[in-house]
Order: C-alpha cells, then sequence, then structure tokens
C-alpha cells in the first residue's frame, strides 16, 4: 500500500429534516451567497425553507441561479462578483454536484486576484477561499465532501477539475427525501457516476491494501442494489438514502486511500462534456465497459477477475472467463437495468473530434491503472461508436 493522508474536514447531516443545521452557517458571518440551478428547489419547497431558516438566523441572502449541468466558468464569474459587490462571508450550494462544484470555484475565486480560470489550470494558486456549504438534491458525483470542482469553458472546449483541500465544504446536508423527484433517467447517470467513482480507484496495481478495496466493492454492490430500486419507486426513502450514502463515500477518499491511481474514465469523459456537453454520468457509461475491454490483459487479469467475484458473486476458477463475464455484467446493467445510452451514436456523437478529444486527455491517462496513450484514448472512443 502507498502512504497517505486522510483529510475529512466535511461535517455531514445525513437524513430527513436535516436541512435544521443551516442555522449554524452563522458561525462564518451573516452574508451568503445562496448559488442553485434552474427551479427544481423551488418547485420542491427546499428554497423556501433555506431562506426561512438562514433568515431567522440573521443571514442575509444574494442569490445566484441558473448554474448549468455542466458549470460554465461564465456562471462562477458571476458569482464571484457577487461576492465582492455584497461582501459575502460564505458560500451556500443548493442543488447536485454541478451547483456545489460552481460553488466552490465561486468560493475559491472570490479570494483570488486574478481570474478564476487561472486556478481552474493551475490547484496550487488556491490559496484561500470561503466557507462552502452545501444541501445536496441528487446522489452522483459526491461534491458535498471532497476537494474537487469540474468547471467548463465550452468557448476553449476544456472541461476541466480544480482541487483544493481550502474547497471542502465545512458542512453538507445530504436528505435523501430531496432526491424523491429526481427524473429516471438522471437518477440512472447518477449511479452510473457513482460506481466510476469507485472504478476509478478500484482498479489499481496496488492490490496489497484490503479495506479500501472492499469500501469500493461495497459501494459499487450498493448501486447495482439500490439503483434499479430507485428507479422502480422514485419516493423508496432507503434506497434513495443508500444511493446518496453510496455517492458521498465513492469520492471522499476513503476509496482510495493507499491505492491512489490516474484516473482512465474521467479524463475521456470530460473530453465529451467539453465538446458535446452531454451528461457526464451517461458519457461515463458508455466508456467504461469499452475501457474494461480494452485494458484486459495478462497483467489486469486477476484485477478483473476479483472485481467479478467480490462485487457480481461470480463462481468461476478460470479468471479471463469470470473477468469477461464481470465486464459484460457492467455493461448489461448500466444499458439493460439502468437503460442508459449504449453507444456515442445514441447521443449524437461521431468521430469528428477524437483525434483532438484525445490529445486534451492523453496526458492524465498516462499513469492510469493501465497506461494509456493518445492513440489508445482515440481507439476507446471508436470502441463507443457501436
Amino acid at each position: 500500500m502507498n502512504p497517505f493522508v486522510y483529510y475529512a474536514p466535511t461535517k455531514i447531516c445525513f437524513g430527513k429534516g436535516q436541512i435544521s443545521h443551516l442555522s449554524e452557517l452563522k458561525e462564518s458571518g451573516s452574508r451568503a451567497l445562496l448559488v442553485y440551478g434552474g427551479g427544481s428547489i423551488k418547485r420542491q419547497g427546499i428554497y423556501d425553507e433555506a431562506v426561512r431558516i438562514l433568515t431567522e438566523a440573521g443571514i442575509t441572502i444574494t442569490e445566484l441561479s441558473g448554474i448549468e449541468p455542466n458549470p460554465r466558468v461564465e456562471s462562477v464569474r458571476r458569482g464571484i462578483a457577487l461576492c465582492r459587490e455584497h461582501r459575502i462571508e460564505m458560500v451556500l450550494g443548493i442543488g447536485g454536484g454541478s451547483v456545489i462544484d460552481a460553488a466552490k470555484a465561486i468560493a475559491g475565486g472570490a479570494c483570488y486576484d486574478g481570474d478564476v480560470w487561472d486556478l481552474v489550470m493551475d490547484h496550487s494558486l488556491i490559496r484561500a477561499a470561503l466557507p462552502i456549504y452545501a444541501v445536496v438534491t441528487m446522489a452522483a458525483t459526491g461534491s458535498e465532501m471532497n476537494k474537487n470542482a469540474v468547471i467548463s469553458d465550452l468557448g476553449l472546449r476544456v472541461k476541466k477539475s480544480m482541487g483544493s483541500d481550502l474547497l471542502k465544504p465545512r458542512l453538507s446536508i445530504c436528505d435523501p427525501v430531496y432526491t424523491f423527484s429526481v427524473p429516471e433517467k438522471q437518477t440512472a447517470a447518477g449511479t452510473a457516476d457513482i460506481m466510476s467513482h469507485a472504478f476509478e480507484n478500484y482498479f489499481s496495481m496496488i492490490d496489497d491494501f484490503d479495506l479500501s478495496a472492499r469500501f469500493g466493492e461495497a459501494v459499487i454492490r450498493c448501486c447495482i442494489r439500490y439503483g434499479p430500486v430507485a428507479l422502480r419507486e422514485p419516493d423508496n426513502y432507503e434506497a434513495r438514502a443508500n444511493l446518496m450514502w453510496a455517492s458521498t463515500n465513492a469520492i471522499n477518499g476513503i476509496t482510495k486511500a493507499g491505492m491512489e491511481v490516474g484516473w482512465s474514465c474521467h479524463p475521456m469523459e470530460h473530453e465529451l462534456s467539453a465538446f458535446y456537453d452531454i451528461t457526464h454520468g451517461v458519457g461515463l457509461a458508455i466508456l467504461t465497459p469499452r475501457w474494461m475491454e480494452y485494458v484486459l490483459n495478462d497483467k489486469t487479469v486477476r484485477k478483473f477477475a476479483d472485481y467479478g467475484r467480490k462485487v457480481w458473486d461470480l463462481t468461476g476458477t478460470e479468471d479471463l472467463a469470470v473477468a469477461k463475464e464481470a465486464i459484460d455484467k457492467t455493461a448489461s446493467f448500466f444499458f439493460d437495468t439502468l437503460k442508459l445510452p449504449r453507444t456515442l451514436r445514441d447521443v449524437g456523437i461521431g468521430e469528428e473530434n477524437f483525434e483532438a478529444m484525445a490529445e486534451h486527455c492523453a496526458p492524465r491517462l498516462a499513469d492510469a491503472f493501465v497506461p494509456l496513450t493518445k492513440e489508445d484514448a482515440v481507439q476507446i472512443y471508436r470502441n463507443c461508436l457501436s
């Protein structure tokens, strides 16, 4: 196992009615920027409840709405301008991972003299941030308990993660009831995103740290069990609660401790989102089985066979056969059970930008589970066409 530092400063308030903890924001001051997306939090009553609690706590609210599903740097810049204009002391994101990512970027950018895109491109420039708080309304990204924020500049065709321990929320409220109204397609895509976070850490050549691997398997098995239940019964509290907790733990560092490895599918998917603005979880679902097939070889077969036996309960004794069956089961779960798009052509993507996309992501694939080149990335994209 590798040496590691595990730092988890976020206070998680999990379960029904935990929004009452918003009154604790007063520890950071009296002026908050409230960041959210469309009108869903107003239709669900979350907005009114949050405003009531904050107002009773003596907190003045400035609002930034309209955050995009792939949050754009232009929205982050608007938030930073509001922070400076209103002397904001804390940032509260209410929504899914995109909203919370935008809140993080705003909190960091408000404490930086230059343009926030500098922080996206060079994480070492993040040296301060306003306190960050979150109310989660979708199980997917786990942004409520990690240090990353993924921001897009569609003009540059760049989607990139900025990361710093300074961007970890101080407090996050996770009420599974708030996810009851998440549409079926988003629930499915979010489940795929959670699983991908676990996969990215699980598939590592470090195979002597048993506990982190078992944590990752538990997250994946949880998604396999409860994802379909949430699709059939959107208001099933236990299913939604298990998915929400799986989302938080898939990417808060617990599944990668001692097994750190460069990621594979996320860098490739970020290019799809940057060029085509598609749903992140959909892109990951399309890429993942093809990536698994591509990197299956004599060196990796034991890890894939282990995955098949421990996650899918396969009982075969021949590693290669078990590995291939595990990959087939993964694909079937994404495409048949969750009913996510099967190919890039299904979401309107052809091969016209594969070379440019692969050129962008290749440097981030060099230290992955199986190091990949630009040519490898192009081939995996091509494999996703059919």
